[in-house]
């Protein structure tokens, strides 16, 4: 029987969709929880140390995923919450990379969460994995998260860093949040709507994870977006016309400011125009390389 993978963040949007496949193809995992679980979990706590009362349970497991983190777009960016994303991130990161050299027999891989936001506000320039960090408190953010992780490469381990677009599903994130609006009609462009948008389905996101775990080749930072961003606009139309819907109703930049503050600048009004290359590369398939393809496979079914 196959060694276990170790997965941190299974009860968010990705994670929980990363569960529920390796469940449904028997892969095995152990899930790390920060409260008592059931069988297949293991309990720790990555503010504390050691982060595992009992870090034996790791030993042997061939690969781990690392998706743990407060919701960057959840709440507002108040000095508390960056505080709480650091933490969640940055530390957990480095909490889990650090136990994981420790082990007598570490995994081969560690898989771990990160986003486009590293890239900064990019205008129109096309970004890959080469372009360098920007500016701002999120693109800060990433870098630590991504440094976090350095122990465990130092180790000899095969680091990968997911920097993930906006994840499209109607079960959660940005797409479901949507979707009241602009079926009500009351949806439209975000500002000027010619920032770029790089987005990847939720269905893609668990393949690329899944297939970057078996591709020994590829480590260090990977694109998890879908291989045509679309302008703010672009998308604004394609989920209106999806959903039979005008999407007329502009909103206004400084609305989202007084509502969000800096958080409004770095992700609702950045512009990220980013090429999954090394997926590309690497010859993964997307199932849903088009903005219009995409939507019509995830809103199908609810909105015929």
């Amino acid at each position: 029987m196959s060694a276990r993978i170790l997965l941190s963040g299974t009860s968010g949007l990705l994670g929980t969709a990363l569960r529920q496949t390796m469940t449904r193809r028997e892969i095995r995992f152990l899930q790390l929880v920060r409260s008592p679980g059931g069988e297949g979990t293991l309990l720790w706590n990555p503010g504390r140390t050691p982060a595992f009362a009992h870090p034996e349970a790791l030993e042997g497991c061939r690969a781990a995923i690392h998706l743990s983190g407060a919701n960057i777009a959840g709440h507002r960016w108040t000095a508390s919450y960056r505080r709480t994303l650091l933490t969640s991130r940055v530390e957990s990161t480095r909490a889990l990379a650090e136990a994981l050299t420790h082990l007598r027999y570490p995994p081969e891989a560690l898989l771990v969460s990160s986003a486009v936001g590293l890239y900064g506000n990019g205008g129109d320039a096309e970004l890959d994995e080469g372009n360098q960090v920007g500016d701002g408190f999120l693109a800060e953010l990433c870098e630590k998260w991504e440094a976090a992780a350095e122990p465990a490469r130092k180790a000899g381990i095969r680091v990968v860093h997911l920097r993930t677009g906006v994840i499209l599903s109607p079960r959660g994130g940005a797409l479901a949040k949507l979707l009241p609006l602009f079926r009500m009609g009351l949806g439209g462009p975000i500002a000027s709507g010619h920032q770029w948008m790089s987005w990847i389905s939720l269905h893609d996101a668990v393949e690329a994870i899944l297939f970057l775990l078996e591709r020994r080749s590829l480590r260090g930072p990977v694109n998890l977006t879908a291989p045509e961003p679309v302008t703010n606009a672009a998308f604004t139309r394609a989920l209106g016309k999806a959903l039979h819907r005008p999407a007329l109703l502009r909103v206004p930049a400084f609305a989202l400011r007084l509502a969000m503050g800096e958080m409004a600048n770095q992700t609702l009004l950045a512009s990220q125009r980013v090429y999954p290359n090394k997926l590309t590369h690497a010859g993964f398939h997307f199932d849903h390389p088009r903005i219009d393809q995409a939507l019509a496979a995830l809103l199908g079914r609810t909105d015929r």
